[in-house]
């Protein structure tokens, strides 16, 4: 028997598939592009029951079919945007999964769970998606995770909609990133896993779209499954439109996060015999630069690749063998920043030794014709949030004395470029730094869009980032805050001119929980300026990625804030592209819409992904079969 129905009929689609009724391959055209095609293999019974023509039997086949259904039913249901779904949450509607994307981007979807008795061995099973020409979107090069959740009992400092309960942060992968082989060994697995009666638990999908997908819709089904008849298997029926545009290989927004310090973890670890330290430091390495890379923020060089060398006659050197490395580092992660050794580790007085200086600071020029790269940003982290006189004097001297080399190394300083008369951290009487900064870096909080202007005009450019719960509330990045305040500021960077993002931690400030898979990571204050009051907690504060050792290999895994702010970067290519197209007023029409300031932004995450819809058409234009 078969039959059909629309996408959008989900109480219909539940019927026939609480029926026995399963997906089918179309039987006949139609112009309904979200037809659903549905059949059933008859059995002698369902024979009987056609044949007897009669009400009384069919109903009474329907209401066992339903009764049964119900004792062994479970809650399944799909999430698009941007938001997290905690253990306590109730269970939603819909079935159907509708993506978009350009070529070379990731894309998301979450499968929520929830039953009323606990089901065994719950997995899922991915599916190829099928577009224009046959082309496929493999179900190999999916990536699969299981939220993992961890119970929050007290809320970050001044979230006021904080509730007790279980967030899901850190995702379990079904495979090895680098190998693609099944994960084993790990104290924590992905699949199967016992869900719990009465708890909303989920997984999280990754889709890639390679440059050289077609455009067009590609459709395919994934299955959610679990042992011992406890629920019924459900399929999820997912559709995504590859939009006719790419996004380039090096993303256009600069990012300094750092690099996870594992180091130190594992040997404080092993000096604490909780576990050893890997055994492949260089994996683990790459591992985390794969990673970084595949969510578009800077993986970070060794060290001793931007080193420069004394020569005999005072002058400075990186050889040709590094610059090679550094090239091969910055082609293979697609890095389009590099922070330079500070210049303190050459000379003690950048005045006295102006010679040493200029000639040490010359070799990163000649390193930036060698490597060819002319939209690589070298820059050197001078000063982080200088806070007193004697701080503005120390910016004042050395980031004057970088700039009077003219050479292609920045001076970043984490600032805002305005002060004011008696203001605390950024005193007026200390007089301003303007001349001794080319990369100024506010908090989200303290950008003021007027001075930035000014600046940005001078030919220097504005970056922002966000620490703890600072002045009034803008969109802070805690476990607890909504998963949105991690897309949304590259909305507001793109707004404002802004051309970098910044974070501190090197997304691994776990020290002070001794096992993040358990109890989730935080900062306390300290009580010092900037750093939060005494005692006061920030819920995942500076990390966003945990140890995978937990989980069946050495390196790292990402979380579900990780992957908001790769869309975010993601966002700010969409509308890098737009400018570049000479159609940034028409994309500033739908940035404003959605945040004026870094204090007012719109808190339904559908909103964000409709505007980014509307900016791959004025990419590309509306998608095939939807003009």
């Amino acid at each position: 028997m078969r039959l059909d129905t629309l996408a959008s009929m989900v109480a219909a689609i539940r019927l026939y598939e609480a029926l026995g009724f399963v997906r089918c391959a179309p039987y006949y055209d139609t112009p309904l592009r979200d037809t659903v095609f549905m059949e059933l293999r008859l059995t002698r019974m369902y024979v009987f029951v056609m044949k007897s023509n009669s009400v009384r039997c069919l109903a009474v086949w329907l209401a066992l079919s339903l009764a049964g259904v119900a004792r062994a039913d479970w809650h399944v249901w799909t999430l698009t945007e941007t938001r997290h779904v905690l253990r306590s949450d109730p269970p939603a509607d819909g079935r159907t999964v509708n993506l978009g994307a350009a070529r070379n981007e990731w894309v998301s979807f979450q499968i929520l769970l929830r039953a009323e008795a606990p089901v065994k061995s719950v997995s899922l099973e991915a599916g190829d998606l099928t577009g224009p020409g046959g082309m496929a979107l493999r179900r190999a090069d999916a990536r699969l995770y299981r939220q993992h959740q961890l119970h929050l009992e007290v809320g970050t400092y001044l979230n006021d909609g904080f509730k007790p309960d279980w967030y899901p942060d850190p995702l379990i992968p079904f495979r090895h990133p680098m190998t693609g082989q099944k994960l084993a060994g790990g104290r924590i697995a992905a699949v199967p896993f016992d869900l719990p009666a009465n708890e909303t638990h989920g997984f999280w999908v990754d889709l890639y779209v390679p440059t050289n997908a077609a455009p067009g819709e590609y459709r395919g089904v994934y299955h959610v499954t679990a042992a011992g008849g406890g629920a019924s298997a459900t399929e999820i029926l997912v559709s995504l439109t590859v939009w006719d545009f790419t996004l380039p290989q090096t993303p256009t927004l600069v990012t300094e996060f750092g690099s996870p310090r594992l180091r130190d973890f594992y040997r404080e670890r092993a000096q604490a015999d909780k576990e050893p330290e890997p055994a492949d430091w260089a994996a683990v390495e790459t591992q985390c630069e794969q990673l970084l890379s595949e969510h578009r923020i800077n993986a970070t060089p060794p060290s001793e690749m931007l080193t420069p060398k004394a020569q005999a006659g005072g002058s400075f050197e990186i050889p040709a063998q590094q610059v090679q490395s550094l090239r091969e580092f910055v082609d293979r992660y697609h890095v389009n920043a590099l922070q330079t050794p500070h210049p303190s580790s050459v000379v003690k007085d950048p005045e006295a030794q102006r010679d040493t200086l200029r000639a040490w600071l010359a070799a990163f020029d000649g390193a930036a014709r060698e490597l060819d790269r002319p939209n690589l940003v070298f820059y050197t982290y001078l000063k982080d949030e200088p806070n007193t006189l004697e701080d503005y004097r120390y910016v004042q001297k050395w980031g004057r004395a970088v700039r009077d080399a003219k050479s292609v190394v920045k001076v970043l300083v984490v600032e805002q470029p305005w002060t004011e008369p008696g203001r605390e951290g950024a005193d007026s009487a200390w007089v301003d730094l303007y001349g001794a900064v080319d990369i100024w870096c506010p908090l989200f909080s303290l950008h003021r869009p007027e001075s930035a202007a000014k600046r940005q005009a001078l030919g220097e450019s504005i970056w922002t980032y966000t620490a703890l719960c600072q002045g009034p509330p803008t969109p802070w990045w805690h476990i607890d805050f909504p998963l949105l305040n991690y897309r949304i500021p590259a909305w507001m960077a793109w707004r404002d001119g802004m051309k970098g993002l910044l974070y501190w931690g090197g997304m691994s400030y776990w020290r002070q929980t001794a096992d993040p898979w358990t109890q989730a990571p935080f900062y306390t204050g300290n009580g010092k300026p900037q750093q939060g009051r005494q005692g006061i907690l920030f819920n995942g504060e500076g990390s966003l990625v945990y140890p995978a050792h937990a989980v069946g290999y050495d390196g790292i895994v990402p979380t579900v804030r990780l992957k908001a702010l790769r869309d975010a970067i993601q966002d700010y290519e969409y509308l890098a592209i737009v400018q570049r197209l000479g159609k940034a007023a028409e994309a500033q029409k739908v940035v404003r819409a959605l945040t004026e300031t870094f204090f007012q932004w719109d808190k339904d995450p559908v909103a964000y992904e409709k505007a980014r819809a509307k900016l791959a058409t004025m990419i590309a234009g509306p998608a095939p079969g939807r003009e």
